[in-house]
């Protein structure tokens, strides 16, 4: 079967967007001869739609772009995701359903039968899973439509699984002859060798073709990386996707060959899928521009790079804004950088207003010593001054914490924390190192004395990171153990990690709950992330 895919970028709720992207893609399809375009999972609202779903003429409006379509086909079929109505009551309104166009009319339709509830997902709140799936008929050929989590339930390949049943084995089975999935199966690192090898494995195994098609682009937190994958009947890989950008690729599961299988290191994917995430975020609100702080530091230096990727050097604005304590070196560092980069570079000092603010602070103070309160409005006087560059000139503040910051608390609520999107709040410190140098692997745009010199928030007379958390090789290490792993304390202690030192990071993050819900959204990056995807309440007690 000659087959057609179209990994589009889709906005949630970009009705008439995403219906012309599928209808150009489908056209694509047509002049290549192929017997199926297949789209993503809910092509026509965008994945995922969350409480749309909830809006009164959503679905509606939905099925409305689906019947649209239909009257679009010819001989070349299409296959895409979108929102059923659930007809079988009591139960959820809607059916995360994928639907088969042929001919001016809509042949078939089926819907998804594993709901994931876990992590990032929540469809079990919106959806009402599949009862039954049997094949469908295409050019007479029987043919199995699955969408997403239907395909990560083998026995032979997950150890623990979380539902009882094997939608694809049982479209096998039943006579399919090819097993399709259209998917939104959202990028994280580790997901690409994952997904490869489950996918291989499923092929084999059912000793069927299997064509995977997924969703690219950002959709607020969530990163998908497309690299869509066919493998043939006998688990060999014969077409693949880009990563993190659209494609549109057509293969013949009869006579295609097998290829190998392309990878990159896990910097180069890192800062593809955020530059992806951040343009997306940037463009989808509405955004043209963005502002940042430039203080010198690795942080800063990294998002910035990023930024200028992302949106064009034009459309980025950095800001050092120097206090009493920042060191000449982190000022020429960070003005280094802006030119390295051509981006807009403006210095806007917080000392005058520091002092001023001190002395009127001081008749309230009296009598009290110099502690972080006086830190924090340096931070949060930065934090004003960015807000104000944003409001004035419609630009999106980028904030610039990492994942063992935002971990323990090392940043000030309505200071460093002020923006619209955290584009490394995932990224643990260690791995921001590594990123820095895969940025610099040609040229150093980064100053090489941002990634080496000792990390410091200068708000301090020869402040450094360390004196206020242990190296963050262990920060981090801790980290991943406790929060990514789930392990306990004593767990984590009997690895060989010192008990105090685990003891006071453990007791760090669990206290930092009420900032990270304060947070801007940032971008999904690990298998588990601080934001939607890790939900611990604020007022609780307790403690591992």
């Amino acid at each position: 079967m000659k087959i057609a895919l179209a990994q589009i970028n889709t906005t949630i709720g970009d009705l008439a967007g995403n219906e012309a992207r599928l209808l150009e893609a489908y056209e694509r399809g047509v002049a290549a001869g192929a017997d199926i375009v297949v789209a993503p999972e809910l092509a026509t609202t965008g994945y995922p739609p969350r409480d749309l779903l909830l809006k009164h003429g959503f679905i509606d409006q939905n099925l409305a772009v689906l019947d649209r379509l239909a009257k679009r086909t010819g001989h070349t079929a299409l296959l895409l995701g979108y929102v059923g109505r659930n007809e079988r009551q009591p139960g959820r309104e809607a059916t995360n359903a994928v639907a088969l166009l042929q001919e001016g009319t809509q042949v078939a339709a089926r819907d998804k039968t594993l709901l994931p509830t876990y992590d990032v997902f929540d469809e079990d709140r919106y959806f009402e899973p599949a009862e039954k799936n049997i094949p469908v008929e295409l050019n007479g050929r029987k043919i199995g439509l699955t969408i997403c989590e239907d395909v990560w339930n083998d026995e032979d390949f997950w150890r623990d699984r979380r539902y009882r049943r094997n939608p694809a084995m049982e479209l096998a089975t039943k006579g399919a002859e090819i097993i399709f999935n259209v998917s939104a199966s959202p990028w994280h690192l580790g997901k690409n060798r994952t997904r490869h090898e489950m996918l291989r494995s499923l092929a084999a195994k059912a000793r069927r073709p299997v064509v995977y098609c997924n969703l690219v682009g950002g959709n607020d937190q969530l990163i998908f990386d497309g690299a869509s994958l066919v493998f043939n009947a006998s688990g060999q890989l014969i077409a693949r996707g880009a990563a993190f950008a659209e494609d549109f690729l057509v293969v013949d599961t009869d006579t295609a060959g097998a290829i190998a299988a392309p990878d990159a290191s896990d910097e180069e994917k890192l800062y593809h899928a955020l530059v992806l995430g951040l343009r997306d975020y940037l463009y989808k609100c509405g955004f043209k521009s963005a502002v940042l702080g430039l203080s010198g530091g690795i942080d800063s230096a990294v998002t910035a790079c990023l930024a200028a990727a992302a949106l064009g050097k034009e459309n980025v604005r950095g800001v050092s804004m120097p206090s009493q304590f920042s060191s000449q070196g982190s000022l020429d560092d960070a003005r280094v950088l802006a030119e390295q980069l051509g981006i807009r570079y403006d210095v806007v000092p917080i000392q005058p207003t520091f002092l001023a603010l001190k002395e009127q602070l001081g008749p309230v103070f009296e009598g009290r010593p110099e502690d972080t309160t006086e830190e924090n409005i340096q931070a949060r006087l930065r934090g004003v001054i960015l807000m104000a560059l944003s409001n004035k000139f419609g630009s999106l503040l980028l904030t610039t914490g990492n994942k063992s910051e935002l971990a323990v608390g090392y940043c000030t609520l309505y200071g460093d924390m002020c923006g619209g999107l955290a584009v490394i709040s995932d990224v643990p410190k260690t791995m921001i190192y590594r990123l820095a140098r895969w940025i610099n692997r040609e040229r150093a745009i980064i100053p090489p004395a941002s990634i080496t010199k000792p990390p410091s928030a200068e708000l301090r007379p020869n402040q450094t990171d360390q004196d206020s958390l242990p190296p963050y090789d262990v920060l981090d290490a801790i980290l991943e153990a406790y929060v990514v792993q789930g392990k306990s304390a004593n767990e984590i202690v009997a690895a060989g990690f010192d008990p105090a030192t685990v003891k006071r990071v453990v007791r760090l993050i669990d206290l930092s709950e009420y900032k990270r819900h304060q947070a801007a959204p940032g971008l999904k990056v690990t298998s588990k992330a601080f934001g939607m995807g890790r939900r611990i309440p604020i007022a609780q007690r307790y403690r591992d």
